[in-house]
């Protein structure tokens, strides 16, 4: 019933839901551009069309009764983004216990335009030897899913420029907030 709900929001709000769950045991999923909080609505209700079994980090303040209830059955974790790198050990543990795990996120870490990613994905990804998939938020053609998948090189700048050259003409609900597609020097 909850697939039939996700669906019809999908249909209510003109999105399409594109590409299908990867044949991979264990990925990291990298979800871009977030410029909205209305991202969230989009990209668990796809999670919930295609029956995507992924966990993702949300900050720990929204884990209060009932959101908390309903984040965590979603797959939410609660994360302090005050503790600076916990993050990304807490993931790469959750990947080393597990046989098979998705792990989702924002590259950008927030809604607002920010000067570049963070690097957390990429680390979190060499660190599990896993592959990155692309999802998008495509407010433009009103579309999201998994469209791509990148196999890191450990070559960050080559990595990033293939990031960036996947997610060309991907718009997000406020353009102007885009993170360009490049670390922090």
């Amino acid at each position: 019933m909850l697939k039939q709900l996700a669906r019809f929001i999908l249909w209510l709000g003109g999105w399409q839901a594109v590409g299908d769950i990867p044949d991979e045991p264990k990925a990291v999923f990298i979800a871009a551009p977030h410029t909205s909080n209305w991202d969230a609505l989009w990209a668990l209700t796809y999670k919930t069309v295609v029956g995507l079994d992924i966990r993702f980090f949300a900050k720990h303040s929204l884990f209060w009764f009932p959101l908390g209830s309903l984040l965590r059955f979603l797959g939410g974790i609660p994360i302090d983004r005050s503790r600076a790198g916990s993050a990304v050990d807490q993931a790469v543990a959750m990947f080393k216990a597990e046989e098979s795990f998705y792990f989702g996120l924002a590259p950008e870490g927030t809604r607002a335009l920010k000067g570049a990613w963070k690097s957390g994905f990429y680390r979190i990804a060499m660190a599990a030897d896993v592959p990155v998939f692309f999802g998008v938020i495509d407010y433009k053609n009103k579309r999201v899913g998994i469209m791509g998948r990148l196999d890191l090189t450990g070559d960050a700048e080559t990595d990033l420029a293939s990031c960036a050259d996947f997610y060309r003409g991907v718009e997000g609900r406020w353009p102007e907030k885009t993170t360009p597609v490049r670390f922090a020097k």
